[in-house]
């Protein structure tokens, strides 16, 4: 195996100055996000109703990226298929009812397909949207697809340093000459390149690796919501890991689903991996996680009782403002 396939980033461009990025991940504040699709619905399939005028929304309001979830297959034990369709495909469609938010991916199983294929697509709706690709990625949690692509799901944290290795050389070099487990490349080269030089790759949970491992190699971590005192000491074995890794902390975004209420001053009552509270609650909660180094929260409206419409009016009208700069452990951009 080629030994720069390892997904190390020491051996990659390090990150030019990238405007979606660094509207996402302002240092003091936390910014908002919406996963696709945004709206409430039932059962296993949304509706994707005025999903481009909700993104041309959120843009004006003032979230900084838009989220596409990557669901290749209907497993009814996992919950949702999330916006439906292939998120590149998806986001590309979404990249032309916008001008400047940020399209993420989150995530990209990077371990189900071959790392052209992904490098590739993320790459051409980079360019087709102007540099504002986040490429979100991760192994893979759905054991059932694994054998559906002919891959191993036990194997999976070695697929998936061995896939991000090379799709990174891919992206970021000129004819590279790659000698891997996954293919060889000598004497040609991936077109279109990324806008900016690269993209920002953002590493999901631990994706089957040591943490300061993931800290080394991420441009910024997506992780989950946790309960406060778990949510604390994860922050902290983050900024060790970085240490560890010898690394400045890279920036953290979250998911969150919220049921935003009627009532602003409603106070937080838990629900699947987030809480039913009204803004002012919303207000405090994200300011508290900005001042634990959360740069970005990707809100979920999939178990909203109102109106998603009134919901990211709201929470943009209201909510968004009041997210000025806190005091917040130091976090730096990679």
């Amino acid at each position: 195996m080629d030994d720069a396939l390892s997904g190390d980033r020491s051996a990659d461009i390090a990150l030019p100055r990238h405007d979606a990025f660094d509207r996402v991940f302002v240092p003091g504040r936390t910014t908002l996000g919406l996963f696709f699709p945004i709206e409430a619905f039932k059962g296993l399939v949304p509706t994707l109703k005025d999903q481009a005028s909700l993104a041309q929304k959120a843009e004006d309001l003032g979230f900084t990226a838009l989220w596409a979830r990557d669901v290749p297959l209907l497993d009814p034990s996992f919950g949702d298929v999330g916006q439906i369709h292939d998120p590149w495909v998806w986001l590309a469609a979404m990249a032309t009812q916008t001008s400047r938010i940020a399209l993420g991916t989150g995530a990209a199983v990077i371990t189900l397909r071959h790392p052209l294929e992904t490098a590739k697509a993320a790459a051409s709706v980079d360019l087709l949207s102007g540099g504002r690709v986040l490429l979100g990625v991760a192994s893979g949690d759905r054991p059932v697809e694994f054998p559906a692509y002919g891959r191993d799901h036990a194997t999976r944290g070695a697929d998936f340093r061995e896939a991000l290795g090379f799709l990174r050389r891919a992206l970021g070099e000129s004819f590279p000459d790659i000698n891997s487990p996954l293919g060889r490349m000598q004497g040609v080269d991936l077109l279109p390149k990324p806008v900016r030089g690269r993209l920002p790759v953002l590493i999901t949970g631990r994706s089957q690796q040591s943490l300061d491992w993931v800290a080394a190699n991420t441009d910024a971590w997506l992780t989950y919501p946790r309960p406060p005192a778990a949510h604390l000491k994860a922050m902290q074995d983050w900024r060790a890991a970085a240490d560890l890794a010898g690394v400045a902390t890279p920036p953290v975004a979250q998911s969150l689903y919220i049921d935003l209420a009627d009532d602003p001053g409603a106070q937080p009552t838990p629900i699947h991996l987030g809480y039913r509270l009204g803004r002012h609650a919303l207000t405090d909660l994200l300011r508290g996680l900005a001042e634990t180094g959360v740069g970005h929260v990707a809100l979920n409206l999939r178990f909203a009782t109102r109106d998603a419409r009134d919901v990211v009016e709201e929470i943009g009208t209201h909510v968004i403002p009041g997210l000025g700069a806190v005091q917040a452990p130091a976090v730096a951009h990679p």
